[in-house]
This record gives structure tokens, sequence and C-alpha cells, in this order.
């Protein structure tokens, strides 16, 4: 069985690459934009680098797929180049980490910013590989989209979404 075990998807936003990187590098942004339903709350400073880490309070009951109750997870920065690129990996209840990837990668283009979203678990710890197999994706190409959607009416309410090569 060949399966892709990543999803990106991409959106263009009326906002500038500082402005939206303001949101997604910000704990609290993360919980603000999620289209998921799992994230309740966050603490914690705002990132600055590569091994930073802030807490979120985690709840799946949105998802349905396991009862987990409340727990808590450590958001730590995987990839993070200002005003471009962020991305995190979890540890949280399960140890070892399982490994996946969730980012944002940002494109400036004229009138705006294109915003890539992407979910990444092609890299998850062996040990783990019959919870991912089973379990992964968690979160669908649908919940990264409208993600984008909220985070484009969050930092960019009212302007209309700015033209790309593509459209």
């Amino acid at each position: 069985m060949s399966m892709s075990h990543r999803i990106e998807v991409e959106r263009a936003i009326a906002a500038t690459p500082a402005e939206i990187f303001d949101v997604v590098s910000d704990p609290a942004g993360h919980v603000k934009i999620d289209a998921s339903g799992m994230l309740m709350s966050a603490t914690g400073p705002r990132p600055s680098g590569i091994g930073d880490r802030f807490e979120v309070q985690m709840d799946r009951d949105s998802l349905r797929d396991m009862d987990l109750g409340e727990y808590q997870v450590s958001v730590v920065i995987e990839t993070f180049t200002k005003d471009k690129e962020i991305a995190w990996s979890i540890d949280g209840v399960t140890q070892p980490p399982i490994g996946h990837i969730y980012g944002y990668r940002l494109r400036e283009i004229e009138g705006g910013t294109v915003v890539a979203s992407y979910y990444d678990w092609s890299n998850t710890h062996p040990q783990h590989a019959d919870l991912v197999e089973s379990l992964f994706p968690i979160i669908s190409e649908t919940h990264l989209l409208a993600t984008l959607g909220i985070l484009a009416r969050t930092v960019a309410p009212g302007r209309p979404r700015p033209k790309t090569e593509d459209a």
C-alpha cells in the first residue's frame, strides 16, 4: 500500500509575511486559528528559534478518534526562519514522541503572501508504526484549509484575496 505521509495546502492571504508570522509564531495564535477544535489554550513565551517550546492544552473530543480527555503537550520548534517558515513537533502523552511535524511556509507575492500549511508524518518514530498506520493522518487536508481560512480572516479581515500566478 503506497500512501503519502504528508499533506500540504496553500492559500493566498492579503497580509504581509510579518503579519502572518506574528500569528503563527504566537502560542495564543495557534489556538485562535486552529480549525480542528483540539487546541484549548496555550501558555509560554513566543518562540524565537529552534528548540524553543510552549505548552498547549488539548482535547481530542472534536476528532472523536480516541478519548484522552484533556491533556497537555509541548510544542517543540523544529524550523524557525522569521517571516518565512515555522514548524514544530509534539512532545506529550506518547513517548518517545511520535515525530510528526506541522508547519507554515510563507512566500511574499504582490498584495500579500502565499501561505503553505503542512503536516508531515513521514519520519515518525518506528516504535509508533502501528499507531501511525491506524490513526494517521490525525489532521485532514480540510482542517489545514479551514485553518488557513481562519488565519486569513484573522490577519486580513475584509481584504480581498490576492491573485496568484496559479489563479
